[in-house]
């Protein structure tokens, strides 16, 4: 038994950190987790272009320097970080389901939940409604 604590407690400390992150992305861009359709509209979202020029120069000092990151385009950047951490969680979700079954991946998920909650996140601020996660039909 002592080994299924063991990994319980690893695979809800990967996943409360993935989902603390998830969760403070969520706030800073102002999405709601919570609701589906803000998930659905996050997800449907088409993925920023790559930087086609490189933007950084060298200056004739020989100092290098950077044009900044304009705030549009950093916000954009960060959805995307976003949808690739959702997509990330559930993913190991599913694997987790898959490797260790319904029991451990609900102990998983359930600790990993309380902890963000002991540290002031609402309850699915990182987008995963437990009542409806494991209670859908």
């Amino acid at each position: 038994m002592q080994m299924d604590d063991e990994l319980v407690q690893r695979l809800s400390a990967s996943l409360e950190s993935l989902s603390e992150r998830i969760g403070r992305l969520a706030i800073g861009l102002g999405i709601s987790l919570d609701d589906p359709q803000a998930v659905q509209k996050l997800m449907d979202q088409t993925q920023i272009p790559a930087i086609d020029r490189e933007r950084r120069v060298a200056p004739a000092d020989g100092q290098a320097s950077f044009t900044p990151m304009t705030g549009e385009r950093r916000a954009a950047h960060l959805r995307e970080e976003l949808r690739g951490l959702l997509v990330l969680r559930y993913q190991l979700e599913t694997d987790i389901l898959r490797d260790n079954g319904l029991t451990v991946v609900r102990q998983v998920i359930e600790q990993a939940e309380g902890r963000l909650i002991q540290r002031g996140f609402k309850p699915g601020a990182d987008g995963l409604d437990l009542d409806n996660f494991f209670n859908a039909k």
